[in-house]
């Protein structure tokens, strides 16, 4: 069954099946309403009013929180988003004549109201099952709007940008928890926009070549003859710092596509792919015999949806894909392939591009999907990519691929939009990363290194790191090596409204990072808790109430490494 497209007859009808179903998870599971209301930290009076189909909820991840706990497969929770994101579009929330019922308590520490997942393991929705503890299964949302207001401290009101389209309705961000899992262990990555060699001077995880002057027709601006010595010398660079180096591919050389469009670049590469896809071959032939272990991961294409950097076919970026991966795989077995990243994904094109590549079986010749994930506008705070995230999700699963995700850069027209101040920079730049950690992504890369043309400077080549770099470093510091265990935000994870946490486990020792995107918010403090952690380095003593203010850069409560 289909949903609604429009209209107050249908939406009453898929309200009408949104209710069934959940009533009928309700009493399979034979709970009352109030144990329903119960276990998952709600009023009675809620849970009535959505099983009669009185109303739906505002936000789909309690829709899916009462159903995990009622023990719903993935077959049900998708016909139960189906109806609530038809019905969401017609259907009222509470009315002006109704009492909502009342929030839950903060607890940021104790153990969060999320337990449907501890009710019914075995009954995860298809996307977070297929890789527990990695993928971005955290976000439900559908034609739904982010709406944010002024961050505190930095005198910026980012403007609303909707997710998808006209839904007037808030961004759900469900919470989400899991047995401990370890933190990806090359987490913080960063996109070098340099050619000599030179590597961040705080600490990082990764770097990738891109902007760095290492495209194909850079290397090989003519059949058969190489110019390795700028590769040479950043791959060098990396080996010697200790950083895995991720390779980027893109720059079809003029010779090898001589009609094709031009990049923008001025080298005179070509968007399109090689007359000969022998060509192709040879190339990666080349760079992975030259580097074999010595280049840790190829991404085999940089924004293959985008006609800027690839104007050929979704058929052809498939079979460029996986004649790749064969030679790769014969000369460099331990290298990690990345799909061709994908771009625009904001867009409804970018997306179905990312679909039509997941159909053709694209994702079967690599190790990793990259994708860009990025804010709208680098005004705008970064939990908006999880909106992002959510409809890359999607895309995948209409798609029927279901790889493990890199973030892997970001827009275009990044270089053009402006610089933020010191204060806004350093926050973003952190929670870039951690928006990472609650998408459950297993890398991002943070574009960029070296360059000072970006809203959000780390370190311009041949200075010392910013304010932003430095709290990065701190952030890496805060999750390396500890296992994640539950990240969530606002009143259904159990906080106060607007604040954000992500939970780890180190050796049986708990701590959470906590934020505040829209300004300050006093949490309550766990009595095992002495110091509050801030990205300086500095430590803060707990209140006399036992509270601590979280605002838009992040502290830490618990043990630090």
């Amino acid at each position: 069954m289909s949903g609604a497209e429009g209209g107050s007859a249908l939406g009453e009808s898929d309200r009408r099946r949104f209710a069934d179903l959940l009533t009928e998870l309700k009493d399979r599971r034979g709970l009352s309403f109030e144990a329903l209301a119960r276990k998952a930290h709600m009023s009675r009076s809620s849970v009535h009013r959505y099983c009669r189909g009185i109303i739906v909820p505002v936000e789909f991840g309690t829709a899916e929180r009462l159903a995990r706990i009622c023990g719903a497969s993935s077959r049900e929770l998708s016909d139960l988003y189906r109806y609530w994101a038809a019905a969401s579009l017609s259907a009222p929330s509470l009315s002006a004549t109704e009492t909502p019922p009342p929030p839950p308590q903060p607890q940021p520490l104790a153990p969060l109201p999320v337990p449907a997942q501890a009710e019914a393991p075995e009954q995860e929705s298809s996307a977070r099952s297929r890789h527990p503890g990695l993928r971005p299964a955290v976000i439900s949302l559908a034609l739904l709007v982010l709406c944010v207001v002024a961050l505190g401290g930095s005198g910026r009101v980012p403007r609303p940008v909707p997710a998808t389209g006209s839904s007037g309705r808030g961004l759900a961000v469900d919470a989400w928890s899991q047995a401990p899992t370890a933190v990806p262990d090359r987490m913080f990555g960063m996109t070098l926009n340099s050619s000599t060699g030179a590597m961040p001077t705080f600490q990082v995880d990764t770097v990738r070549l891109w902007d760095s002057r290492t495209r194909w027709s850079n290397i090989q601006s003519k059949r058969g003859e190489f110019d390795w010595s700028i590769l040479d010398r950043l791959v060098d660079g990396a080996n010697r710092a200790g950083l895995p180096v991720l390779f980027t591919m893109g720059g079809t050389p003029a010779w090898a596509s001589p009609n094709g469009p031009r990049t923008a670049y001025d080298d005179g590469s070509r968007t399109s792919p090689p007359d000969d896809l022998a060509d192709w071959k040879a190339f990666v032939a080349a760079v992975s015999g030259r580097y074999r272990g010595r280049i840790a991961a190829y991404e085999l294409w940089v924004m293959g949806n985008d006609a800027r950097y690839f104007s050929g076919s979704p058929e052809t970026l498939v079979e460029m894909t996986r004649t790749a991966k064969a030679v790769l795989d014969a000369a460099d077995p331990d290298a990690t392939v990345v799909c061709p990243s994908m771009g625009r994904l904001w867009e409804d094109e970018g997306r179905q591009l990312l679909e039509r590549f997941a159909r053709l079986r694209g994702y079967d010749h690599c190790d990793v999907a990259g994708v860009k994930l990025y804010q709208r506008s680098a005004e705008d705070p970064p939990e908006q990519m999880l909106g992002l995230a959510a409809e890359i999700d999607r895309a995948f699963h209409r798609g029927g691929a279901h790889p493990p995700v890199w973030s892997t850069g970001t827009t275009y027209e990044i270089p053009l939009q402006k610089p933020l101040d010191e204060p806004t920079a350093s926050a973003y730049a952190v929670r870039f990363f951690l928006v990472g950690l609650y998408a459950r992504y297993q890398r991002m890369y943070f574009y960029n290194w070296g360059g000072t043309k970006i809203p959000i400077v780390m370190q311009p080549e041949g200075q010392p790191p910013t304010a932003a770099a430095l709290h990065v470093e701190e952030a890496r510091r805060w999750v390396h090596g500890a296992r994640i265990r539950s990240c969530g935000s606002g009143l259904a994870a159990g906080l106060p409204e607007g604040v954000w946490q992500c939970r780890l486990d180190r050796d049986g020792s708990d701590a959470a990072i906590l934020w505040n995107p829209t300004g300050t918010a006093r949490v309550p403090v766990p009595r095992q808790v002495s110091q509050v952690h801030h990205l300086d380095g500095s430590t803060s003593a707990v209140r006399a109430d036992r509270t601590a203010e979280v605002g838009p850069l992040p502290v830490l409560l618990g043990d630090v490494p």
